[in-house]
């Protein structure tokens, strides 16, 4: 899917890229790409064509992984995107990847005149605060075993790309007990 075909998916409208309220720009990046960096003021909204990124955050001496994020979806250091001071989060890519770009201040432009950049701007805002919220209430009331086996069944096509380690520290478990979490699934 490319970002016309998920706007229109989200508005049910039937616009080409020349007809969206703002302009978009497609990068390839390699694999190990910081697409965000911490500390640094993110101006850009991602759309992921192809490839997965994780989100990192400093944590006393360790590093923790927020989330990841697929193709067909929207991501960024978003409260920087919101605040325009510096991030605490880190983008980085997974495997190699192909994403569409919307800056910041496009967006902000076509939010002074159109109606459909605004609606689907807040709409955009409502999945993003539903899956944060919902990933909170998951860490709060599912042990690691039901966060992974959910994350394989939704994700089963992806996990396979995500290194072991990396799914260990999203889960917040060790990877000798992502393992064992593995071969009792399995068994």
């Amino acid at each position: 899917m490319l970002f016309v075909d998920f706007f229109n998916s989200v508005l049910n409208t039937s616009f080409s890229y020349e007809e969206l309220p703002f302009t978009t720009e497609t990068i390839k990046v390699g694999k190990g790409t910081s697409i965000t960096k911490y500390g640094q003021v993110e101006d850009s909204l991602y759309f992921m064509n192809k490839g997965i990124v994780e989100m990192t955050i400093k944590s006393y001496m360790t590093e923790k992984i927020i989330d990841f994020f697929f193709e067909n979806e929207l991501f960024c250091g978003y409260t920087s995107f919101l605040d325009q001071r510096p991030t605490d989060v880190q983008i980085t890519t997974l495997t190699d990847s192909e994403m569409e770009i919307i800056k910041r201040k496009d967006l902000m432009r076509a939010y002074e005149f159109s109606a459909n950049a605004n609606k689907f701007g807040r709409i955009a805002t409502e999945h993003g605060y539903i899956r944060k919220s919902n990933r909170e209430k998951d860490l709060l009331t599912k042990t690691a075993e039901e966060r992974y086996v959910e994350m394989f069944q939704t994700r089963s096509q992806h996990i396979s790309h995500i290194p072991v380690n990396k799914i260990a520290k999203y889960l917040g478990i060790h990877p000798e007990s992502l393992s064992r979490i593995r071969k009792k699934i399995s068994s």
